[in-house]
């Protein structure tokens, strides 16, 4: 707790500080003495052209900056169609406001404009409709993968079971590059720790999606956004990092690009192999007995991930794509656990149960996507996806168990167990979008078809004189099939230069059916569903002048059970632990609404409540007296009620903070036919901050961490707070062509979690740690060609089914 508290304290130190006098700064763009419409604006800093805020220019030509520091500035217009110009560099003195001389555009040339980047975004942004994470440009963000990114990002927590917890709620929908992942829970985790921070450009944090995204996830979507190239000519860039925890790893990465008239072919490869050692325990009071297990576990894995795709711009309007990505991961994990039962009267040991666990794992997961894009000088926009993935999974576990008795008069019982678990997947996907303006607005419209087809199998074995004997009574096949057919309508309009508008409505219609394959059949063997929603959303934006704008925000959101989570059949963890499915488990239904005061448009604040029905969660529960199990339920009704605060800070020229601070209020209610209850309360919260100091010669020194207050997990484990610090240092090399850096995360060797439960007939207090604290290199070179094409770029993002895929297996520590 000690050590947690110094966190707070330096974090504070490093944010306490008053916001200093502002100043604002207008101005006016005009080309052939006629002013200039909707250009783009940069306000850049005058010695090292770091981008500091950006502006578009309205209907006369003029535009305007607030909220900006004493400095040395230079402003660079840009706009489709011309020449880029510059004003010349002039002084802000603190609290005096500034008139920038008109800048005059000139025509471009029709051979088309290249134009050299300049500047940087901010590692933070806070925008209307999302916050923005900047990974490229994080030092302490080196070497790490996208799992351990979201544990940094603001307002995302992590819990024991590698569930991913957005502003306080847990249904939140992981996306790359707009496309929502095909996996949920512990497998979700997996994919994500596959993914280098080296190809990654951003995490997108978007809390309140509209109709045009799927309903699915309660607490909106995080989109991992990888890196892109724009660049003319050859062109491409290669990483490599190294880290020492308890064991080595090591990552590459290799990017190549050829853009030239109308093609543009682009490929990318990364790695990362290493070992990566976790702690798990788990003390239980169950009956009359006391379970004291420790176990220790080595995950062996070697990841390779690789994305091949061509453009073909047809003309001025049209752009076709074809896109093949692939995930190839081999895993050998080991763990050890010892498990002492102890008489919780007499306190006198029992017996001790001796346990190792060998898993022989491999992932291949590919997907190709055929794309095209359509847009014109009118607005009208339009985009067709068409997706198919295949997902093949396979785990091989040996599994020795051996009961050794204190009283030396009766002999150890081994029991030994093999499991072979392949799980198959195959998604196929179509989806449309349509934008245009419609009598001053803007409308959108859409279709989606997706189809999921996964096929489970759990071989169980009883090992016998080292012979693998087939057990009837646990082996099963389980097979799903899922069609999620959508259609959704969206209208934005901007009544004036204070109000907007946006409403949409989606409809879902969801098809299932799951069918398990055993020796004994039961009654919930096979179950069926057919269901369609309505799924309104909207917004309302009230800008009241250049310092305050409002907006208010609802929509109706839906959760649904991962594949795995529905398969009815037990699955063994070790002895005395076992996983189990729900056929029964239904889908959970959120409505959400938001309000956010944005000041100078940098500092935000979000107010939030999200009432959530039919909440489900995975919990432990008590089985046969002596065993405990783990399975996904219906658990509650959920509300939760949040405020977040975020404010990026120039605190110097030398030193930009962002700090970003939430608090939450969660209750569950919820009573079960066998007497059980669920009627707990939580208030918790969250505080992140990031500061860069940029020192001479180049050096950049980053300073990050965050606390987490105790809370609630998935109703029933009430968490301890947690909580850690990274440094990191940057220096760029050869010219700005190269740059190295150097990162230490967990500073103070804090991040561990801990969580009791009482659910059922048993206290829990299960507590662990992962390989957290690292001292991490990385060195990134980029070669080829450093200009942009001055051409319009199509617009990013499409959206193929949303479908969750849970491995058979498991544990309490993921």
């Amino acid at each position: 707790m000690k050590n947690l508290c110094t966190i707070i304290i330096a974090l504070l130190l490093l944010s306490g500080t008053a916001f200093a006098q502002s100043a604002t700064i207008t101005g006016k763009v005009t080309a052939n003495n006629t002013v200039v419409e909707k250009a783009t604006i940069l306000l850049l800093k005058a010695l090292d052209s770091q981008l500091v805020k950006t502006a578009v220019s309205n209907s006369n030509g003029l535009y305007e900056f607030t909220g900006i520091k004493a400095d040395k500035y230079i402003i660079q217009i840009t706009n489709v169609g011309y020449k880029s110009n510059y004003s010349k560099p002039f002084t802000i003195a603190e609290n005096s406001d500034s008139s920038v001389e008109d800048i005059v555009l000139t025509i471009a040339p029709k051979t088309g404009e290249v134009a050299t980047v300049i500047g940087k975004k901010p590692l933070i942004e806070v925008k209307a409709d999302k916050m923005v994470f900047n990974v490229e440009n994080s030092i302490n963000a080196i070497g790490s993968n996208a799992f351990e990114l979201l544990r940094k990002s603001p307002g995302v927590v992590v819990d024991k079971d590698d569930n991913i917890i957005l502003k306080g709620k847990n249904g939140v929908r992981i996306y790359v590059d707009g496309k929502p992942t095909p996996f949920d829970g512990k497998d979700l985790a997996d994919y994500l720790k596959t993914l280098n921070s080296a190809d990654i450009e951003a995490i997108e944090l978007i809390t309140n999606p509209s109709a045009k995204y799927s309903a699915e996830g309660n607490a909106g979507i995080i989109n991992i956004r990888l890196k892109k190239n724009k660049k003319l000519g050859y062109n491409g860039s290669f990483n490599t990092g190294l880290a020492v925890g308890i064991h080595p790893k090591f990552n590459s990465s290799l990017a190549l690009n050829y853009r030239k008239n109308k093609w543009n072919v682009f490929s990318n490869y990364s790695n990362n192999y290493g070992k990566n050692q976790n702690q798990f325990n788990l003390y239980r009071i169950q009956l009359d007995s006391i379970y004291d297990q420790k176990t220790v576990s080595i995950d062996n894995s070697k990841t390779n991930n690789f994305k091949v795709g061509v453009d073909y711009s047809a003309d001025k309007t049209s752009t076709w794509g074809i896109v093949l990505t692939g995930n190839l991961t081999s895993a050998n994990t080991n763990s050890r656990s010892t498990n002492p039962i102890t008489n919780k009267d007499s306190k006198i040991l029992g017996s001790t149960l001796f346990a190792t666990n060998s898993i022989v794992g491999n992932r291949n997961n590919y997907n190709a996507n055929l794309n095209y894009r359509y847009a014109d000088t009118t607005g009208v926009e339009v985009g067709f996806d068409a997706d198919y993935g295949w997902f093949k999974n396979e785990l091989n576990s040996y599994q020795p168990n051996e009961y050794r008795y204190q009283n030396n008069l009766t002999n150890p019982v081994y029991k030994i167990y093999s499991n072979l678990t392949p799980t198959d997947i195959d998604i196929t996907s179509f989806k449309v979008d349509v934008g245009m303006p419609y009598k001053k607005a803007k409308i959108e419209f859409g279709a989606k078809y997706g189809a999921v087809k996964t096929r489970n199998a759990s071989d169980f074995f009883n090992v016998i004189n080292g012979v693998n004997v087939v057990d009837v009574d646990r082996t099963n096949k389980f097979n799903y099939t899922e069609n999620v057919n959508a259609a959704y309508f969206n209208y934005n309009k901007t009544f004036n230069q204070k109000w907007t508008l946006q409403a949409g409505i989606r409809l879902e219609n969801t098809v299932s059916k799951g069918v398990l394959l055993s020796a004994n059949p039961k009654p919930d063997d096979i179950v069926s569903r057919n269901y369609t929603n309505l799924f309104p959303s909207g917004a309302v934006s009230y800008n009241a002048n250049p310092s305050n704008a409002y907006n208010l925000t609802y929509s109706r959101r839906i959760d649904r059970p991962g594949y795995q989570d529905l398969n009815p059949f037990e699955f063994k963890i070790d002895e005395l632990t076992f996983q189990k499915g729900n056929a029964f488990l239904r889908p959970q239904y959120s409505n959400v609404i938001e309000f956010t005061h944005t000041y100078k448009y940098r500092y935000n604040t979000t107010l939030s409540y999200t009432n959530t029905t039919d909440f489900f969660s995975q919990i432990i529960d008590t089985a046969e007296g002596y065993k405990s199990f783990i399975t996904q339920k219906n658990l509650a009704n959920q509300k939760v009620y949040g405020i977040n605060f975020s404010a990026p800070v120039q605190v110097a020229k030398w030193w930009n903070l962002f700090a970003n601070i939430n608090a939450n209020h969660t209750t569950y209610n919820a009573t079960f036919p066998d007497g059980k209850t669920v009627n707990t309360k939580a208030t918790s919260g969250s505080f992140f901050a990031q500061n860069t100091f940029s020192l001479k010669k180049g050096f950049n020194v980053e300073v990050s961490g965050f606390y987490q207050l105790p809370t609630i997990w998935g109703g029933t484990f009430e968490s301890k707070g947690i909580g850690g610090m990274d440094v990191g240092l940057s220096s760029p090399l050869f010219n700005n062509k190269a740059t190295i850096k150097f990162s230490y995360t967990d500073l103070l060797r804090t991040m561990r979690w801990r969580g009791i439960s009482t659910f059922g007939a048993a206290y829990i207090d299960a507590s662990g740690r992962w390989e957290s604290q690292q001292f991490k290199m990385n060195f990134g070179y980029r070669f080829g060609n450093n200009k942009l094409k001055g051409a319009n770029q199509k617009k990013a993002g499409n959206e193929t089914e949303q479908n969750r895929a849970k491995k058979s297996g498991g544990g309490f520590g993921g």
